[in-house]
Formats: C-alpha cells, structure tokens, sequence
C-alpha cells in the first residue's frame, strides 16, 4: 500500500470531480419528498372541497322535507339522506362522520336541539342547550319571531396522506351548514317536533 504524502492529500482535496454526485445526494432526498409532498397537498384540497360539498348536500336535501305525515323525515329515509355523503366523497376512501340536527332557536341567545341524527357518530342530545349557532344567527334569520328553526349538516373526514403522512400525519377536516327550512317553518323527523 502506498504511503499517503502530502501531495496526495492536497490533490484529494482540490479535486472537484465528484462535487456534483456529492451535492445531488445531498439535495435529491429533499427534493424527493417536496415532489411527491405535493400530490398529497393537491389531494388534500380536493378532500376538503368534498367535505364542503358533502356538507352542502345533506343541508340541502334535508331542506326539502317538511312536516306532516307524507313530508316528514321518517326513520327509514334518513339513513339514505346521511349515506348521500359518502357518494359526495367518492372516489375517496374512509367513512365520513355525518351529523345532521335540527335547532330550535327561543330567543336572539338562547337554542336547544329539536332532533338529531348521526352516521358514524354521535348524535346531540334533543333538548340539550345549543350554543353552536354563529353570533347573532338566529336575531338576523328569525326576524325576532320565535320559535324558529335550523337545520344544521355537519360533515367530518379523515385524509391519510400517501407520502407525507410521516411528516403531516392524518388530517381532520371539518365542514358545517346551516339552513333554515324552506317548505314549512320546521322540519319534522320522525314526528319530531310535533307541531312547529
């Protein structure tokens, strides 16, 4: 074996060969990862662009019930309305939580749940307080006539990115509706409430 000399040491060390391969190793991991960083960012919008449209959906359609005995939610046509989210969803996997309820809003201040359902999660409790409403909700949509009612479609999704997953890990997104009925003053599901 060859002794090392100076002259071999300081021609090691000003060769500028490998400077490339060395910098391109260094840098490739990173940019490896901000690449396919990006199709999870890109399906990360498109998922919460569903859940939006999910939301919107369920507020809707339950919108078009009413009451009486041929317009009122009955306790077999919920399950579908709630199920039409994960249509909304597709093509992507995973099971949405599905919250739909209706408010009864008593004053400017004051709202209790008139009836709730929920898919894959917990429905709120009829007749507990509901302090959900945004500030001011029910004195511009009720017109200071009370009682009045809301229908609220609440939609929750967990996206699993591919790639980042290591980096971001899971993301909850959440999406909530609020609309006030349009064929009569409430809403009943499953008679509930009995009259409005």
């Amino acid at each position: 074996m060859r002794p090392v000399t100076a002259k071999t040491f300081r021609s090691f060390t000003a060769s500028t060969r490998g400077i490339a391969a060395v910098e391109f190793a260094l840098v490739m991991p990173m940019l490896l990862v901000m690449f396919l960083s990006t199709f999870d960012a890109a399906n990360a919008v498109a998922v919460y662009m569903k859940v939006r449209s999910a939301s919107y959906v369920l507020g809707a359609v339950t919108n078009t019930y009413g009451t009486g005995s041929t317009d009122q939610i009955s306790t077999a046509a919920m399950p579908g309305i709630a199920q039409a989210a994960g249509k909304v969803m597709a093509p992507y996997t995973g099971t949405p939580i599905v919250t739909l309820s209706q408010i009864k809003a008593t004053s400017n201040t004051t709202a209790v749940v008139s009836w709730s359902y929920s898919l894959n999660g917990t429905a709120l409790t009829q007749g507990n307080t509901y302090t959900g409403l945004p500030t001011n909700f029910a004195k511009h949509t009720c017109g200071n006539i009370y009682p009045c009612y809301v229908v609220v479609a609440t939609v929750n999704y967990t996206y699993t990115p591919v790639f980042a997953y290591f980096i971001t890990g899971s993301m909850a997104f959440s999406d909530t509706v609020y609309v006030t009925p349009r064929v009569s003053t409430c809403i009943q599901y499953n008679g509930v409430p009995s009259s409005c």
